[in-house]
């Protein structure tokens, strides 16, 4: 069994390894790359070098010069992360290790309803803005409740959109991905951008659209079924920036868009194949303040997201939902300094969340009213020396006050080399339906029915990460180690007629206690003024402390290699490599077979703003799935990519 002991160890090795002899030297090197603003881990802008954890940043230059369809897409190879299935071929976002529920999903820092509170299988929050929108995408590795509350369990993902710039520009773009054979899975995508001043100076707007189609993926096992859904995807949004004077901005952003999802079911426990039909509807408002004054900062938001499911079904059967989940938030944060070694961050956040379902309660719908406070102090210690305190104060309704918080400290070692090491906290409320005593709905295909359990209690989630960071001119190294301590993980259990015939009663309880640990190791180095290449590694020991067994659905060892060869100022090429090793599984055989995907690509720019994409994805044609059914979900296999961009 690996140790705690041990992880240590092999961190150190590790560093030891990939941080040079001439480390006395450090002072003198300068970063070799800029490092990007981000705003996820203190709610404040800072640099990703000074950042109180591990954060990966996915620019929106690279989402654009690549064949992304989604929020998975975009982090998939990110260190810490994996992109696993969650039912219906369908994937979630997995961060060092916990589930995707547990990982929350942002938009400039303002949450997204979370579909997989109110519908099984379902990965609606990875599609709310299209790439041509995005600026930036933030991924924090571990807890973040104490800024952000309830489902920061295991980490954030914030899609950062871009703003509004001062002079008029925008882009077109078209892409195609295809493959060679019969079985589907071909996908293809429209997309405008455009940004500039109404009044410069004063009033900026930016706007976006996308349509994307996706065909269906035929199943090779199951004869009439389909392994991924047929797509038909319509978005637009915008933001409108206004600047009344040089210290206060108030913006107004919009975002609406609607899926049409279609898949053909076929398995034992129908009476016979049908299609499924899904209409999934998105809304997302928001307005907000943002104040410099000569005492410090002021931010007022108020926003709102609505998430709307339909299903019909072919056969005639009663279909599942409808759902409506909506989101209500107002936050407000003040910030200022204390001296000139605190800078204070206070705020408050009041969430109504609302649920319409018909089997959540008699009456069909339910909502939760949550209250927070948070108090952070970014703390600068000496030469060097850092330390961010904070904590946050969630009430719910239900089950009372709980308090999060967070302590990193930060040494600046020199202009090359930074050690972190911090503890924090996180926790997952329980949803509407768990909590409901009203709940009750038909599962397992008939053989059961499960209720909700008022008495449960929130999951929660104590971390430890060390970490150091080191950059010269020409190449860098991160590397952390984390444990996180699980508790209270709520599991649905057989609680009466429990002989696995049909008539059972199943429950929500709070029964299972998880460790995670691991280890990071990213770098990247310029081999010459054409050529670049980046690589990371993660290890991942997760154990059930109730059974002792490994957890199914993560893998132990996850590597990927990207290079990148600039030919000419014109023309550019790459290569990807991504590693999934071997997972334990819940079905099946009950191991997933490690594979590995290797994509090319290159983009040629022929001038006046016009830029070609080209490229063969899963070039060793791994269709996962449809090659063994012991994968979580299935992939097209090989496709060639083709697409088209024009700025101006």
């Amino acid at each position: 069994m690996v140790t705690y002991s041990s992880l240590a160890s092999l961190f150190l090795t590790s560093a030891i390894v990939v941080v040079p002899a001439g480390l006395a030297h450090a002072q003198d090197e300068i970063p070799y790359t800029l490092d990007p603003i981000i705003l996820s881990v203190t709610g404040s802008p800072q640099s990703l070098r000074e950042a109180p954890g591990s954060v990966s940043v996915v620019s929106g230059e690279d989402l654009r010069n690549r064949p992304v369809t989604d929020l998975a897409d975009a982090v998939e190879g990110e260190p810490g992360v994996q992109v696993t299935g969650v039912g219906l071929g369908r994937q979630g976002i997995s961060i060092r290790g916990m589930l995707p529920e547990q990982t929350l999903i942002l938009v400039d820092g303002q949450r997204i309803t979370n579909s997989a509170s109110a519908v099984a299988h379902s990965d609606y929050e990875l599609g709310w803005v299209p790439p041509e929108a995005i600026e930036r995408i933030e991924i924090v590795r571990g807890p973040m409740s104490s800024l952000y509350g309830s489902d920061a369990l295991g980490g954030v993902a914030n899609i950062v959109t871009r703003a509004p710039a001062e002079e008029w520009r925008g882009s077109l773009s078209a892409l195609g991905a295809f493959s060679p054979g019969e079985a589907g899975g071909d996908s293809r995508s429209f997309s405008a951008y455009a940004s500039g001043p109404v009044l410069p100076g004063v009033l900026g707007l930016s706007l976006w659209v996308q349509d994307r189609q996706q065909d269906a993926l035929a199943s090779n096992f199951t004869p009439g079924a389909t392994e991924a859904n047929d797509v038909e995807s319509q978005m637009a949004g915008g933001t409108l920036t206004w600047t009344p004077d040089d210290r206060q901005t108030v913006r107004f952003s919009f975002g609406a868009g609607e899926d049409r999802r279609w898949m053909d079911v076929a398995n034992a426990r129908a009476p016979g194949a049908y299609r499924s039909t899904d209409r999934i509807r998105r809304n997302r408002l928001s307005l907000s303040h943002e104040g410099d004054w000569d005492w410090g900062s002021t931010s007022v938001n108020l926003y709102r997201t609505e998430l709307d499911r339909r299903n019909w079904r072919s056969d005639g059967v009663a279909p599942s939902g409808p759902h409506n989940l909506i989101d209500t938030v107002l936050t407000g944060r003040t910030r200022f300094s204390v001296g000139a070694a605190h800078h204070l961050t206070m705020g408050a956040e009041l969430r109504e969340e609302e649920l319409e379902d018909p089997t959540v309660n008699a009456a069909g719908q339910d909502s939760k009213l949550h209250f927070a406070t948070y108090l952070q102090d970014e703390i600068t210690l000496g030469e060097g020396w850092s330390m961010i305190l904070d904590a946050r104060a969630d009430h719910h309704e239900d089950f009372g006050w709980h308090v999060s918080p967070r302590a990193h400290l930060r040494y600046e070692a020199s202009d090359a080399l930074s050690l972190r090491v911090g503890v924090g906290t996180g926790f997952k409320a329980p949803t509407m339906k768990q909590l409901s005593p009203g709940y009750a709905a038909i599962a397992g295909g008939g053989r059961f029915t499960i209720v909700g359990n008022p008495n449960l209690k929130p999951e929660e989630n104590v971390s430890f990460e060390a970490g150091l960071s080191y950059r010269r001119d020409d190449w860098g190294v991160d590397a952390a180690i984390f444990h996180n301590e699980v508790e209270n993980l709520i599991q649905a259990v057989c609680v009466t007629n429990c002989t696995g015939a049909p008539g059972a009663t199943w429950s929500y309880l709070n029964v299972d206690k998880a460790r995670l640990q691991g280890l990071e190791i990213a770098g990247d180095t310029r081999i010459s003024d054409t050529v670049s290449v980046n690589a990371n590694y993660t290890y991942l020991d997760a154990i059930d402390r109730t059974t002792g067994a490994k957890l199914t659905g993560r893998s132990e060892h996850m590597a990927g290699v990207g290079i990148d060869w600039q030919f000419t100022s014109n023309t550019s090429a790459s290569l990807d490599v991504h590693y999934v090793g071997a997972q334990p599984t819940s079905s099946g055989s009950g191991r997933q077979p490690a594979y590995t995907m290797v994509s090319v690509g290159g983009q040629h720019q022929f001038g006046n703003g016009v830029t070609a994409l080209f490229g063969v994805e899963n070039l060793t044609d791994k269709r996962l799935a449809n090659d063994n059914t012991d994968y979580a979900f299935a992939d097209p296999g090989r496709r060639a990519y083709f697409g088209i961009r024009k700025a101006f």
